[in-house]
């Protein structure tokens, strides 16, 4: 309890940072990957440019969604209830928004200072990188729980084993 009490500072403010840049991030990586995919393709920029808001949209809700699965996990562990989850993705919604004001009532406004991070999306490369970033988790989670599921598995198939034998002689 001791070393989840010390990392939760850490994982509110880690989320507050992505809550409050992935919108402007997201956008900007979107629009320069499509400008740049369209320069190669001149036949899909109409379609695409058509439906820039909906491929935002996308992308945004990837963030969304590993946001509001990773961090609680990080903060409650594996073995949390849905209720406490969405008390614990309500509170950080919360604090994005208290927090963003209190630093604007103090004179300091975090978006004026995501802008010039934001210019860095402008490269296509580093905006497809961005972009990649939640599939990126998503997988690399999926990957690792399927892992450790299939080891204690294995661990059960062994322990059934040994015990079997055991009794044997």
């Amino acid at each position: 309890m001791g070393k989840t009490a010390l990392a939760t500072p850490l994982y509110i403010s880690f989320a507050w940072i992505l809550m409050v840049s992935y919108q402007f991030f997201t956008q900007t990586a979107v629009t320069t990957v499509v400008t740049r995919f369209a320069t190669f393709w001149p036949a899909l920029e109409g379609w695409l440019m058509s439906r820039i808001d909906m491929i935002i949209f996308v992308y945004a809700f990837a963030w969304v969604f590993v946001l509001s699965s990773v961090i609680p996990s990080f903060i409650l562990g594996k073995e949390r209830s849905v209720l406490v989850q969405f008390l614990v993705c309500l509170t950080l919604t919360f604090l994005a928004f208290f927090v963003q004001d209190l630093l604007t009532s103090y004179g300091y406004d975090p978006i004026d200072n995501l802008s010039g991070l934001a210019m860095l999306l402008d490269n296509p490369i580093l905006a497809v990188a961005y972009l990649s970033i939640p599939y990126d988790l998503m997988l690399s989670l999926d990957i690792h729980s399927r892992s450790r599921r299939n080891k204690k598995e294995q661990e059960k198939v062994v322990s059934v084993y040994t015990e079997g034998a055991a009794k044997e002689e």
